[in-house]
């Protein structure tokens, strides 16, 4: 696939672009890459889009500001912008998965004219909370380990998940997938604040998923035993300030078309259900839900995914939406 490298918004991207006709973007979560999207991009370039993957800031070949409030939303929406304005890109259709996904919503409201769709993966729309998300965290999980207030405190985390890259992404990419046996819905959001960390919770897998071969799971250690996990942890000490920065976007609904993709499995929906998105997106539709399929969905069920994907495209072009 032909990669780029491109600088605005005062980082450099390194940024997979790959086709030719109306442009995607593709906005991967944490702790992923543009790999990551390494199913999407042949699909979707080949029905007729140009697809643009980024490793955001923080991650892989693009840039790592050391500042924390470098990783708020302004600044992440911010690249993707600057990134079509670096390609004479008018508008594009934005796909994000897991904190991409956040990115993508919030971009939808920030930079509405740039934006001609939105499809969010994993993580759905979640309304203006009345407080500071963390904050509000803090009281909902007292008592309890919950991974994002364990990801405020500068380097303790950083050094948990860095200690051994090759641990941390095998237990990640294995054991993020609700058992649908288990009626007690352990997980790592569930247990003790006993003094454990992140990894430590997480279970170790007996064998890799067929959808992650060795070589796919190699790729992912040797990008983050290079950067470490600092850029991507920072995404998450900004929820707080996104949500004084962003005070003016109280009540706002995302207007694009729009559409939710989720693996069935995936512990995100007991923590945000899609319901939750409920008359704030104007133009949504639908919600596709993928069987057998935990936290990864695009890269685990990678034909179910190109399919909604290409079907919400495709009917935007059918309804005479060009972008």
């Amino acid at each position: 696939m032909s990669e780029r490298t491109i600088t605005t918004n005062g980082v450099d991207l390194h940024v997979v672009d790959e086709g030719e006709g109306p442009a995607v973007v593709l906005a991967h979560g944490f702790p992923e890459l543009a790999y990551s999207w390494r199913h999407q991009v042949p699909a979707l370039a080949a029905a007729g889009y140009r697809v643009l993957a980024p490793d955001q800031r923080g991650y892989g070949r693009s840039s790592r500001p050391e500042a924390i409030e470098a990783y708020d939303i302004l600044d992440l929406s911010g690249d993707l912008v600057g990134l079509l304005d670096e390609l004479g890109i008018d508008r594009a259709v934005f796909v994000g998965h897991d904190w991409g996904s956040i990115v993508v919503w919030q971009l939808a409201l920030l930079h509405p004219a740039r934006v001609a769709g939105v499809v969010g993966m994993s993580v759905p729309f979640v309304p203006r909370p009345p407080a500071p998300p963390v904050q509000l965290m803090r009281a909902a999980f007292a008592g309890s380990f919950f991974y994002i207030v364990y990801f405020q405190e500068p380097g303790v985390a950083d050094a948990d998940l860095g200690a051994d890259p090759a641990t941390t992404m095998r237990r990640l990419l294995c054991g993020v997938k609700v058992d649908p046996s288990d009626d007690a819905g352990a997980g790592i959001s569930s247990q003790a604040d006993d003094g454990r960390g992140f990894v430590e919770r997480l279970p170790e897998p007996e064998a890799l998923p067929d959808w992650l071969p060795q070589a796919d799971l190699d790729h992912y250690v040797e990008a983050f035993t290079r950067t470490g996990f600092t850029g991507g942890i920072n995404w998450y000490r900004n929820f707080d300030r996104d949500w004084e920065l962003t005070s003016h976007l109280a009540g706002a609904k995302v207007e694009q078309p729009s559409l939710f993709v989720s693996g069935a499995q995936d512990p995100v929906l007991s923590m945000s259900p899609p319901s939750g998105q409920d008359g704030w997106l104007t133009d949504h539709r639908g919600d596709v839900l993928v069987d057998d399929a935990g936290h990864w969905v695009q890269q685990e069920k990678p034909d179910q995914v190109n399919a909604a994907l290409l079907g919400f495209l495709d009917a935007l072009r059918r309804d005479g939406r060009s972008w």
